[in-house]
């Protein structure tokens, strides 16, 4: 098996509140939305976000596990080159009506990241690392 992947799917309670958000609101595009079932949007040459709505998530692979109550134990990650550009694309996801988690803060690994959370909760940290693998993932 390669180590890359291919989709990320996030199970989400309402596929239009996720449509106005990360397409109306960041303007993102769709590749593929299909209302009341799912958006797909291109995330990167060879990724695409997929975000389900959860009853057929569970549907289809069933119970997922939980750890207790909460947020997901995962974020995703958007990387930038400058602090200054995690500033902007925060600023923008607060526009787009993003629940801020935290706000951006030099980090003791020498980047700078804050975070905010989607319509269902997932977090996204917006990142500048420095470091090589940090810029390695840069358009």
């Amino acid at each position: 098996m390669d180590a890359r992947i291919s989709f990320v799917t996030l199970a989400v309670a309402d596929v239009e509140a996720s449509r106005r958000f990360y397409v109306d609101g960041l303007g993102w595009e769709p590749e593929l939305f299909v209302p009341g079932e799912v958006l797909m949007i291109r995330a990167g040459e060879r990724l695409v976000l997929s975000l389900w709505d959860a009853e057929a998530f569970t549907a289809e692979i069933g119970e997922a596990p939980r750890t207790g109550p909460g947020v997901a134990p995962l974020t995703l990650a958007h990387n930038v080159a400058t602090p200054g550009e995690v500033d902007a694309v925060l600023a923008e996801a607060r526009a787009a009506g993003a629940a801020m988690v935290s706000v951006p803060v030099a980090r003791d690994w020498g980047g700078y990241t804050g975070y905010f959370a989607d319509p269902d909760g997932f977090r996204w940290e917006v990142a500048h690392n420095p470091g090589p693998i940090g810029l390695s993932v840069l358009p």
